[in-house]
């Protein structure tokens, strides 16, 4: 955007963007929830036996929220890489 052509930037770029899609996705979770919709990945939540109706419920039980530990640490490593 600025012109600058580096890898490094590029590749520090590419993973803040990541992150910041994380988080978006995150942040959005209790506003989908409640038009009855959940964009999180299945794969996580079912590895903590969470169903897509336990965030449409708004449960905010133990499970639900190392689901959203779990996806929130992706989006620190990503911030990891960057620095």
């Amino acid at each position: 955007i600025l012109g600058v052509r580096d890898i490094h930037a590029d590749h520090a770029a590419s993973h803040i963007g990541k992150a910041q899609g994380i988080v978006t996705c995150l942040r959005a979770t209790p506003y989908h929830s409640t038009r009855q919709k959940v964009f999180l990945p299945m794969d996580i939540c079912m590895l903590h036996g969470v169903s897509q109706e336990d965030f449409i419920r708004g449960k905010q039980e133990k499970d639900v929220r190392d689901v959203i530990y779990d996806i929130a640490s992706q989006a620190h490593v990503h911030l990891e890489h960057v620095r």
